[in-house]
């Protein structure tokens, strides 16, 4: 559908958190908040879900206000319900139980349809060493892919 590939990620989610399943969910938008992402004036790096009801909420989302919008503009960082199964959403409401977990979004995309989709993951939180295992791991790849390369 649309002419520009999407590509809003959340780059520093692999960095701080432990990720478990992987979800593929649709997003309910108002009105022109669908145009300022095809643009992509959109961020998720801050954005986390949470439950409210028994459905999930992606909270914290910026989606910059449309400038052809007038009055009719949406807010930028207003909560955004997120489309599941039911049998996800359980299983996503039994895993935030834990102390400790959460869901965060990885990516945005447009699907072949047409339609805004958000894969979100079920986290843990890292602690520093953690990270500070990454880095190490990261670096020593790199030193090695260079050696290679001689």
């Amino acid at each position: 559908m649309a002419s520009k590939e999407l590509n809003i990620q959340n780059k520093k989610a692999r960095f701080l958190y432990h990720l478990r399943d992987e979800f593929v969910a649709g997003i309910q938008l108002q009105g022109t908040e669908i145009k300022s992402i095809r643009k992509g004036k959109a961020s998720i790096m801050e954005a986390y879900c949470v439950m409210h009801r028994g459905e999930l909420y992606l909270r914290n989302m910026y989606i910059a206000e449309y400038e052809n919008g007038s009055f009719y503009n949406h807010k930028p960082r207003a909560d955004r319900k997120l489309l599941l199964n039911r049998k996800e959403i359980k299983k996503i409401e039994k895993f935030l139980k834990d102390q400790g977990n959460t869901v965060v979004p990885l990516s945005m995309f447009i699907s072949e349809k047409g339609w805004l989709k958000v894969r979100i993951a079920c986290a843990q939180g890292k602690k520093i060493h953690d990270k500070r295992q990454d880095l190490k791991e990261r670096d020593d790849k790199r030193s090695m892919d260079r050696a290679m390369k001689r």
